[in-house]
């Protein structure tokens, strides 16, 4: 939401109370208590910040949370507090590094891992910031420093465009108008974690400022998982009683490394790899020029151009799949692959939006239209090196590295939408809205015509909602809309079953995809139980058309192809109650999603222990019915927590993270015999003491007892099956295994904090 949107609600509030008549007996005005008007709570519905909508009129259980509630609990990364504190979120750890998490919300993932299926859009500033070439998302480049509220948006809202299956998050940053003052924090402990924060804002006159850094480095808690990140933001801007307009530039450099998953076999040390090294290097630069302009007190002008450049280079540890056990192991033969990608992008675009709210037909009526333009230009290139494999599976080499592949990829992405939000009564009000997308995507082989394509997608995708407030403290709802995403690159080039690819994935030129369209449903309900305890409720179902999914080849743990899937459906229960007594915050969510196949599959999948020949005499094959779950989601999310204030100058606050179990990749028709991956539940502690005015010391554990437990799981070949978990060059005794993303250990952490408030000039 632009602040400027609340600011202009605030005033017409305080115009109406100035006008109302004073009687004598008010006018001994120095008896009366101060008036208090009461707090409405703007939501952001839309890409470009503009006027946004009060809660009560917003058509889904939209969650929010504040830059302040994230400084209070000192996390390190946005994906964790994300998982902590709002509902129906969980993480597939499947990199093993804090900064590269799978986060899911109602079943629909945002993912660092290119080649991953988005369903999630994720914006900062009204810029999608879903990288071009496969729509994952860098969470290592969010400074989490700098953003002063975050909105999850459920459903598949099509205002949002493309990959809001399940929904979109909006990032807001802070500026020096309404974040005056400065503050840092170092900290350190566990894993050879050392960080530093640093922020700072002010205004002079109608011109301001905000700059924001982290500087974070830690030898991770596994054996080879260090990570270090690097982020800046700065921001600049002028703002009078009309006009807002602001400039922002965020870099960031950061090397993060894993530790892959596991096979169940090798957790006797949990700590280590299964292969290494395996590294990401990603380098952005991403400016943003905003603006908005009151034409009339009911008319604003919003708008935005963007430039992002981002450098990415992968380095994967791979076990070479055409490794031939029955020749001798050396050059042409390597018992190892490694594949080195550098990825190249550069995405200009922009956007414009007109939000009006004048009464249409007596009634209070607000319309917003925009247009948007993404583009992305593309440079892949994948390397193979020949290596070979240490006695500590190390696949380190000096082999020369091959080029592969070379690609230039270039998106396009056109966006015309509106939306209309019209009040029947005082109580009851209409949404409609609808998103028409245009995508175009051209593949342009630089090593010949095999990868060559040109693939063109669009749709109108609409959207309607109603509420209705039978008092101020209750509001109830039902909505429904749709949304798309389009195949990305990577999956287009990835859809071959006779062909499979290894993430993050080596590409060939396979069968055209289709788009996948989503469909949602939600009703629900939220209200009050007093001014500062706040419930929600909400049932939901996504249906989901022409459906991708990664299938498992079964050569390599991270090796198989995309593919249409036909239906599948997400649906499920959120509760969710929030509030303060006293001296006592308290929050508690629950939710159940029952993610599933809706179309009968017949899918490989050799390491699965059911697996049979079912389409042709040489398959390894499953049955998947309509029922089966989807992996990698679990049914059962359960977030509590409390914070206590001890005293004015100390806290403590504990936080319950627990989830059921889940299917691991390659059990699609959750019948092989490992079985799911075992849910868990994890207790955290924070705590804070105010040493005088602006100064805290702070601490924080994660998983205080110490828990064993595993985020994801996927079914593979595991070769290291040789004395010591040596590779076996024989293959006699290769053998299919579940393998496992191992959760963290507990780790401890204390810093201090200093945080110098100036008061915001109106």
């Amino acid at each position: 939401m632009r602040p400027g949107g609340a600011d202009v609600l605030r005033a017409w509030c305080a115009a109406l109370v100035a006008a109302m008549p004073v009687s004598g007996a008010a006018a001994a005005e120095d008896a009366l208590p101060p008036l208090k008007l009461p707090t409405i709570e703007i939501i952001g519905t839309t890409p470009l910040p503009g006027i946004g909508l009060p809660l009560r009129q917003v058509p889904a259980n939209v969650q929010s949370a504040t830059g302040e509630q994230m400084a209070r609990q000192h996390g390190s990364n946005v994906g964790g507090f994300l998982e902590q504190n709002l509902g129906s979120v969980n993480i597939n750890d499947t990199q093993n590094s804090p900064f590269q998490p799978d986060v899911n919300f109602r079943g629909f993932t945002a993912s660092p891992v290119l080649g991953t299926p988005q369903g999630l859009s994720v914006f900062m500033d009204g810029v999608r910031i879903n990288e071009a070439f496969g729509d994952i998302v860098n969470w290592d480049l969010i400074p989490q420093a700098a953003i002063a509220g975050m909105n999850i948006i459920p459903g598949s809202n099509p205002v949002f465009g493309l990959n809001t299956l399940g929904g979109a998050l909006a990032i807001t940053t802070k500026d020096g108008a309404q974040f005056p003052g400065a503050a840092a924090r170092a900290y350190g402990g566990s894993f050879g974690r050392k960080a530093f924060e640093f922020e700072s804002g002010g205004q002079a006159a109608r011109y301001d400022y905000f700059v924001a850094g982290n500087l974070f480095d830690e030898a991770g808690w596994a054996e080879h998982n260090p990570s270090r990140v690097h982020q800046l933001f700065a921001k600049t801007g002028y703002q009078d009683g009309a006009t807002d307009v602001h400039f922002s530039l965020t870099y960031a450099d950061t090397k993060l490394e894993g530790n892959q998953t596991l096979p169940l076999s090798f957790m006797s040390n949990r700590k280590q790899a299964y292969t290494f090294p395996d590294i990401t290097e990603n380098n952005v630069a991403f400016f943003n020029l905003t603006g908005s302009r009151f034409l009339r007190d009911d008319l604003l002008l919003a708008g935005n151009l963007y430039y992002r450049r981002l450098s990415s280079n992968i380095f994967n540890s791979n076990i070479n799949d055409a490794f031939d056990v029955t020749a001798p192991a050396g050059p042409g033969n390597p018992p190892a692959s490694n594949a080195v990608n550098d990825v190249g992008e550069s995405r200009p675009g922009g956007a414009v939006q007109l939000t009006s709210r004048r009464k249409m037909a007596g009634h209070d009526n607000q319309l917003t239209v925009g247009l948007s333009y993404d583009r992305g230009d593309t440079r892949f290139k994948q390397f193979e090196q020949e290596a070979t494999i240490a006695p500590d599976r190390s696949t380190a080499s000096a082999a020369p590295r091959a080029l592969e592949t070379d690609l230039r990829a270039t998106t396009r992405y056109y966006g015309l939408y509106l939306t209309d939000t019209f009040s029947v009564s005082d109580r009851v009000d209409l949404t409609l809205a609808g998103r028409h997308n245009r995508a175009t995507l051209e593949l342009d082989d630089q090593l010949g015509t095999v990868l060559n394509g040109d693939h063109r997608f669009q749709r109108f995708n609409p959207a309607a909602g109603l509420t209705y407030n039978p008092s101020p403290a209750l509001t109830t709802y039902l909505s429904y809309n749709e949304g798309m995403r389009v195949p990305t690159p990577v999956e287009l080039s990835c859809a071959d079953p006779n062909a499979p690819c290894s993430l993050p994935n080596a590409f060939a030129a396979d069968p055209p995809l289709k788009a996948v369209v989503s469909k949602t449903w939600e009703t629900g309900a939220r209200g009050k139980w007093s001014s500062d305890v706040h419930w929600s409720a909400a049932l939901f179902r996504s249906d989901l058309q022409d459906d991708i999914q990664f299938i498992s080849s079964g050569g390599g743990v991270n090796a198989g192809f995309f593919q249409n899937v036909g239906r599948t459906r997400r649906e499920g229960l959120e509760l969710g109650v929030d509030g303060k007594v006293g001296a006592l915050t308290l929050s508690a969510h629950y939710a159940r999603i029952d993610a599933t196949f809706e179309t009968p599959l017949i899918l490989n999948s050799p390491n699965n222990s059911t697996a049979q020949p079912l389409s042709c005499p040489s398959c390894s094959e499953i049955a998947v019915n309509p029922g089966d779950r989807l992996p990698g989601i679990p049914r059962h999310l359960l977030k509590l927590r409390a914070e206590y204030d001890v005293t004015a100058k100390a806290s403590v606050g504990i936080s319950l993270l627990a989830q059921s179990r889940q299917y691991a990749r390659g059990d699609e028709n959750n019948q092989d015999s490992n079985g799911p991956v075992p849910g868990f539940a994890l207790w955290n502690i924070d705590g804070r003491y105010q040493i005088e005015r602006s100064w805290e010391v702070f601490g924080r554990i994660d998983n205080v007892f110490d828990r064993r437990y595993e985020t994801f799981g996927v079914l593979g070949r595991n070769v290291f099956t040789g004395p010591d978990n040596t590779f076996d060059a024989s293959g006699a005794s290769w053998r299919s295994e579940q393998f496992r993303a191992v959760g963290a250990p507990r780790g401890v952490w204390i810093g201090v904090a200093y945080r110098f408030k100036a008061a915001p000039k109106n």
